[in-house]
């Protein structure tokens, strides 16, 4: 189930493939360093286990761990592979292995790639595809295993076939421009041509180092075509003409008796035809013709076991051009070949060249749900498939690793398989299961998963905002099934969900409870309510299962009231359902309100918000009201709350102690308190707070240094050890004294309970249809009031946090994407984009994510709108509707025009001529209007319509008056008018509104959007208006809008500034794509503790040992996510930058290569996360004197950013003084002026004129002044950078010291030029010039810069060493074994980035032999794997 067969197709090949190379690789590397890794990690773990407070027992668990992962690393041999026809060669393998990843590797190899259907021997007994290596006893070091050629099946034949179409396509980038089979683009390979880590050192290479001219600095030009560079190169060799399955299958019965399997037919280059006979035996030609059937061989008949051997016989020009082919197919990297777990889309393709192929065309138009052709007859029962994958046993590290990778695997599956369901549904390939109902309404299966559709039916949500809450509701399902998903409950069971939006509809996709669509969901719901809170049902096995998630997940058990008065748990939100399926598995739904609601937008009737939160405009009006709060957000608040929970315990607790020893010696009440309370704002919950004095005596008594993080670190540690003594003790004499200091503390804190910190949330506060169980009671306003504190915190304490994070730098959004990314990592909601976007307005320094904020919102807004636009839209006017909305949208032409077809256009009049003659009576077959009709203005239409033809006055407004007033039933009035249901169905297929819209009216609506959603005005009302007030790119808008939606437009060159004619036309529009959403499991549990633990070690100074365990976090991620993955490639980052500080260039530069092919893979060849990888494989090129692959590493990466955000942003800095630095070192100075003049401007821009980024920058303008001989421009700008260090460091600084040698020196020589110039000038002729003492640079030299700017700081290894001591000494004084991971930070090794008056440019640069460095990268940024928070290794660049 979680893996595949022997003989899958080429792409799971070269995925398996690739993951077992990856585990021997990391096996090989391992091996040696088995004692030092355990001894490694069993220091670690003793310090968290310490953290933990129970040391011996995690204790004992991790040392199990630990030595099962030694013990697979001990069993790394090597075999003999002995294929037939074929030399005999060598493969490294490891005991975990299976069988089957031998076969894979046989079918990626060149000589072997061609061959499906065959068994491993060893000594004549065949193995089994899924045994573990391990297990096979007589397989040891040195073994020979035979490939042995086995017969065909008729499946074996049909994968065989299909293996082959494969292998002729591997080259083609169909596949990741169409969006299928999980392929994407990698470009890197063509940008550093030849392979940027086999590139040979030449002393002769001559270096192009010119940049294009929309590279240079201040160029507004951003071109399209050099986003995918030499797509026309990387065209394939035609092998055949044709391939196809032949006319005259299936063979009849009396062939089958004679072994014939099926029928191919073959055209080769020299347009010879063939019809060949699948058998079992192998492939051979038979007599048949187009027209007569003669399944007799030819003499000869060429019978081949592979099909490949068979067309090399007859065809020379296929044999000379499949042999190139796969020479080109090896050069390519296995990342560029495997797929990804999830598909990636690019929004820009070449016109695509559709070429013949038949058996594309069977995929296309058979019945294929999947994979069927590996389980003919039947489909994958996802449900099962998912809830089995839970169940496996997770005791060990092997049964976790298999279960972790089934899981994963199961659910990639079941997103590609959703996918493509709900796009089936929208194009109208499958059939509803309730076709006689409205088409909203309707749902549908396909293949075992159930689709729905995101509107109101029956008026579900009528009462919660209707179609705009039926739209949000998947999305907070989706939010609650990765929680639930993410508490790992044993016995409890969600269902597999997708959310996909496609063609402007929403559909949510689900796995099938075994058992639900056979009964009425009123009779299987068990738990939970199904008429919002009428009637309310529980159950005690979910009381018992929900009851544990419920303390995870931070939400407060509370009792409410059915309709039959009776007292009801929960455990959940009311909305929540429990079913027993036909598996006797308890299954919960329905999960779109797991976490608290957002007070700030819900109104409701006497509730109130703080004076703070209404001066900030709350609660704002909302369309719908599932507004709820994110998960990050319920658990930095209940951490936030827990801090201060025990800070005042622990000052009351003080307070005690010093009443006893001394009563004279009380605390001093006139002392200020602490600034800062729960909430870093004014707080009203907080009454008692901690005097400085006694949290300054708390520090004293821990630590004596005046490191700030590591003094609030260490107090928190303190003050929850006098908690736990506060709770823990057993006197009831102290009992009693401390019952009254633990209830002030849960009281200034807001905690729901007296005697301890219980800070958890009621999801069913402010629901009007819940019925609580005392409304007025002091519980529930209490629960109340922490649903307020909650959306309070996130307004006045996160959203400030993230602007301080970018004002001192630490963090630096590229584009929209990760601005929404830091957002929610604070647990921000996008709908308070337009909050964030106002406090980023304040500030003139962060003025470029200010930019990004109003381009997202701008984005976002249109997003909305053409969703509704998008509806109905007429297959046939798809890209003319799409084409029309773009030109409004980015267009400055005043009058776009839709392009229809001329039949539609005739169609279009014809109806509106009809609708002309039967004006009088209302008919219209193409009105549009009918989209604004309200049942107020119908029913006055149909009053006035009574009175006016037939003179008769209804007394009555709307159908609810003909029921009561006539009798009738609503129901037979709505069969009554069923007719009219269906026509108004029709006419929404044939929506034509489309064409009515300007960019004025566009752009008017885009307005009120962003006014009524995120509660922001724009001030513009046009494309160009918007470019002059907020300084957006028209690119950037184009690149955000089209993958936020999912449309692909056309790879030319598009003058997004004319003003005469319209950009866009229908041809442009290539293809339209679905955006998914998912959970995205997070399940290598294993691998992030190595690699946190790793981190660990890495800010304790030891490199080596802390290189060992990252490189084992990579070993296990690629166990659990196969091949390509976010996390692995945040892995492979992390490892390149920790062997480039150890010195070893050439392996920083294989991992690094790896990293950026796997982020243009599984995050785009454009994303910010791609950018940052492109400028430090520059840096790893350039340690290498990969002189010319450095700046067109380089190159690409400015590209890139400036198509994300334009030049205004402090990354285009940091790219501009490597790009000048480079080329200061190939004395390319004008080109280097160019650079550095302007990473000056914007250093001076964005981190201030008294910045040391700014030295830095004077300094290196300095330097290439000076090599120019301009010394007069030179002192000039070293004299700014000395008066900066001065100013900033001191004196005594060693970069003050520096920059005064360095002034000296320029003085000097700017006196002696200058004398010979008045020389000259005064007429002396004999006069000769000294020559000048300029220094050329030396490529070591501007390697050392380059480390510096990039914020890597190196330190001496008696400094490191100093650092341990002092390291030692600390753990020693404090009472608990916790380690502080910040104390590396004593000695100038820490991170350089945390402002812009720190030491951010690395000033303390040791460039001796035996220096020791540590790095400023951060190794995670936006990958899975979280870093923590004061590790050493943050981005240096930020």
């Amino acid at each position: 189930m979680a893996g595949n067969t022997a003989v899958d197709e080429n792409k799971k090949a070269d995925d398996t493939c690739v993951d077992a190379e990856n585990n021997r690789q990391t096996n090989e590397s391992m091996k040696p360093k088995d004692e030092e890794i355990s001894v490694g990690n069993k220091e670690d773990n003793e310090a968290v286990c310490c953290k933990n407070g129970d040391g011996e027992e995690n204790k004992t668990t991790e040392e199990k761990d630990l030595q099962e992962i030694v013990l697979i690393q001990d069993t790394g041999f090597t075999i003999k592979i002995s294929p037939p026809n074929v030399e005999a060669f060598e493969l490294p393998v490891s005991s975990m292995e299976l069988v089957q990843e031998i076969y894979q590797v046989l079918m990626d190899r060149e000589d072997t790639c061609h061959r499906t259907c065959f068994s491993l021997q060893l000594d004549g007994v065949t193995l089994d595809n899924f045994s573990e290596l391990k297990s096979i006893e007589s397989l040891k070091e040195g073994s020979v295993v035979k490939v042995v050629e086995e017969p065909y099946s008729i499946r074996e034949a049909r994968i065989h076939v299909r293996h082959i179409r494969d292998l002729l396509k591997s080259l083609d980038l169909a596949d990741a421009y169409n969006g299928s089979d999980c392929m994407s683009l990698s470009f890197l390979n063509t940008v550093t041509a030849p392979d940027v880590v086999e590139k040979k050192k030449s002393k002769s290479e001559s270096i192009d180092c010119t940049p294009p001219d929309y590279i240079l600095p201040n160029n507004k030009e951003r071109p399209l075509l050099p986003l995918h560079p030499g797509v026309k190169e990387q065209k394939a060799p035609q092998c055949l003409k044709v391939l196809t399955y032949s006319g005259w299958n299936p063979p009849p019965g009396n062939r089958r008796m004679h072994g014939d399997l099926l029928y191919l037919y073959l055209m080769t280059l020299e347009d010879k035809k063939f019809h060949i006979t699948a058998s079992t035996k192998g492939f051979f030609i038979n007599h048949s013709t187009e027209i007569d059937f003669n399944p007799q061989a030819i003499q000869p008949s060429y019978l081949s076991h592979s099909l490949i051997d068979l067309m090399n016989q007859i065809s020379p020009a296929f044999k000379k051009n499949f042999a190139l082919l796969l020479k080109k197919r090896c050069q390519k990297h296995p990342f560029e070949r495997v797929p990804a777990p999830y598909q990636v889309n690019s929004w820009m393709a070449p016109l695509p060249q559709h070429s013949i192929d038949y058996i594309r065309a069977e995929d296309a138009f058979s019945t294929r749900l999947g994979y069927e052709e590996h389980i003919p007859g039947q489909t994958r029962d996802w449900n099962e498939e998912i809830q089995m994958t839970r169940e496996l046993s997770c005791k060990n590290l092997p049964d976790r690793l298999i279960r972790e990778r089934a899981i994963f695997k199961v659910h990639s599956d079941f997103v590609a398989a959703a996918t493509r369901g709900a796009q089936a549904v929208i194009d109208g390939n499958v059939m509803p299961i309730n076709p006689g109902e409205d088409s909203k309404m309707q749902m549908f299966i396909w293949n075992n998963i159930f689709f729905s559709l995101g509107f109101d039916v029956k008026d579900h949500y009528k009462d919660f905002g209707g179609d705009a809450a039926a739209y949000v509701a998947p999305g907070n399902d989706l939010q609650g099934v990765k929680a639930y998903f993410g508490a790992d409950q044993e016995g409890l069971y969600t269902l597999g969900t997708v959310v996909v939006d496609y063609r402007g509809y929403r559909v949510t996709a689900q796995s099938i409870i075994p058992g639900i669509l056979e009964r009425e969901q009123e009779q299987s719901v068990v738990y939970g309510s199904v008429d919002f809170g009428k009637t309310i049902v529980t159950h005690d096995k979910y009381k018992d299962l929900l009851s544990k998630t419920a303390a995870q997940l931070k939400i407060r058990p509370h009792k409410v009231i059915n309709n039959k008065d009776e007292e009801i748990e929960l455990f959940s939100s009311i909305e929540c359902k429990g079913i027993i399926g036909n598996d006797q598995r308890h299954y919960i739904l329905d999960l779109l309100r797991t976490f608290p609601p957002d007070a700030n937008y819900l109104r409701v009737k006497g509730e109130e918000l703080s004076k703070e939160m209404k001066e900030h405009g709350y609660p704002k009006k909302h369309p719908h009201k599932l507004a709820c709060l994110r998960q990050e957000l319920v658990d930095a608040f209940v951490e936030n709350r827990y801090l201060a929970f025990v800070r005042h315990a622990a000052f009351q607790f003080q307070q005690l102690q010093l009443t006893k020893q001394n009563p004279s010696k009380l605390l001093n009440k006139d002392i200020k308190p602490v600034e800062k309370d729960i909430n870093s704002n004014d707080n009203k919950a907080t009454e008692d707070k901690i005097p400085d004095g006694v949290e300054n005596g708390i520090k004293e008594k821990i630590i004596g240094n005046d490191n700030k993080d590591t003094q609030e670190e260490i107090v928190t540690e303190e003050a929850k050890k006098i908690v736990e003594t506060l709770t823990g003790s057993d006197s009831a004499t102290f009992e009693e004294n401390t019952k009254d200091i633990v209830k002030k503390a849960a009281t200034a804190v807001c905690s729901l309970s007296d005697t301890e910190f219980n800070v958890t949330f009621n999801p069913d506060v402010f629901q009007p249809h819940v019925k609580h169980i005392n409304p007025q009671g002091e519980t529930l306003k209490r629960e109340k009031q922490i649903v307020k504190d909650a959306a309070e915190f996130l307004v006045l304490h996160q959203i400030p946090t993230m602007v301080n994070d970018c004002l001192d730098h630490s963090s630096s959004p590229i584009d929209g994407t990760t601005l929404t990314e830091a957002m929610h990592n604070r647990g921000i909601n996008v709908r308070y984009l337009g909050k964030v976007t106002e406090f980023f307005a304040k500030y003139q320094s962060v003025s470029y994510v200010y930019t990004i904020c109003v381009g997202e919102l701008i984005c976002r807004s249109a997003k909305h709108i053409y969703k509704t636009y998008m509806q109905g839209v007429d297959m046939a006017n798809l890209s003319s509707a799409i084409a029309h909305f773009l030109n409004c949208l980015l267009g400055s032409y005043n009058s776009p025009t839709a392009h229809i077809s001329p039949e539609d256009m005739q169609a279009r009049r014809a109806r509106r001529k009809k609708k002309s003659i039967y004006r009088g009576h209302g008919i219209a077959a193409d009105n549009t209007e009918w989209m604004n009709e309200t049942p107020k203005s119908l029913w006055k239409k149909i009053i006035d319509e009574a009175q006016d033809y037939y003179h008769y006055t209804l007394e009555c407004d709307s159908i609810v008056y003909i029921s009561v007033i006539f009798g009738y039933s609503i129901d037979y009035i709505s069969v009554i008018f069923s007719y009219s249901i269906v026509y108004i169905s029709v006419i929404f297929a044939d929506n034509t509104e489309w064409m009515n819209e300007t960019p004025k009216s566009l752009w008017k609506k885009i307005i009120d959007e962003a006014q009524d959603y995120y509660h922001y005005t724009l001030e513009c009302d046009s494309i160009d208006s918007c470019i002059e007030k907020y300084d957006i790119q028209r690119v950037s808008l184009l690149r955000a809008f089209c993958s936020t939606v999912g449309i692909q437009i056309l790879l030319r060159e598009y003058d997004l500034s004319e003003a005469t004619k319209q950009i866009f036309n229908e041809d442009d529009i290539i293809n339209v794509f679905p955006i998914v959403k998912h959970m995205n499991p997070k399940v290598a549990s294993d691998a992030y503790h190595f690699f946190t633990s790793g981190q660990n070690k890495i800010q304790q100074g030891l490199l080596r040992e802390g290189y060992e365990l990252i490189t084992e976090a990579w070993n296990l991620l690629n166990n659990v996510y196969i091949a390509l993955h976010p996390e692995i490639s945040a892995c492979l980052r992390l490892l390149a930058r920790l062997n480039y500080i150890m010195g070893d260039y050439s392996e920083a530069l294989s991992y690094q290569q790896k990293a950026v092919m796997m982020s243009e893979r599984v995050h785009g060849i454009d994303h910010p996360i791609t950018v940052t990888e492109y400028a430090h494989l520059a840096l790893y090129s350039f340690a290498n004197n990969h002189i010319s692959n450095a700046l067109r590493l380089m190159y690409r990466a400015r590209y890139l950013a400036l198509l994300c955000h334009g030049e205004n942003h402090p990354e285009v800095a940091l790219i501009d003084s490597n790009i000048g630095l480079i080329l200061h070192a190939l004395e390319e100075y004008e080109l280097s002026l160019r650079f550095l003049e302007n990473a000056l401007k914007l250093n001076l821009r964005y981190y201030g004129v008294k910045s040391l980024k700014a030295a830095m920058s004077y300094h290196l303008l300095a330097r290439t002044y000076s090599c120019q001989g301009n010394f007069r421009a030179a002192l000039q700008s070293e004299k700014e950078a000395f008066s900066i260090y001065k100013q900033s460091l001191g004196d005594d600084h060693e970069r003050t010291k520096e920059s005064s040698e360095c002034l000296k020196h320029l003085t000097q020589q700017a006196v002696v030029f200058q004398k010979k110039i008045n020389e000259y000038c005064q007429g002396e002729k004999n006069m000769t010039f000294p020559p000048i003492q300029i220094q050329t640079p030396s490529l070591s030299s501007v390697l050392d810069t380059l480390n510096v700017i990039n914020g890597i700081v190196f330190v001496q290894l008696s400094d490191l060493e100093r650092l341990k001591r002092e390291m030692n000494k600390q753990k020693a004084k404090t009472t608990d074994k916790t380690e502080s991971p910040t104390e590396g930070n004593q000695n100038g090794a820490s991170e350089s980035n945390t402002s812009s008056d720190s030491e951010n440019n690395g000033e303390q640069l040791k460039t001796s032999k035996e220096a020791s460095p540590v790095t400023g990268d951060s190794p995670a940024v936006n990958g899975d794997l979280k870093p923590n928070t004061q590790v050493l290794l943050t981005n240096g660049s930020q």
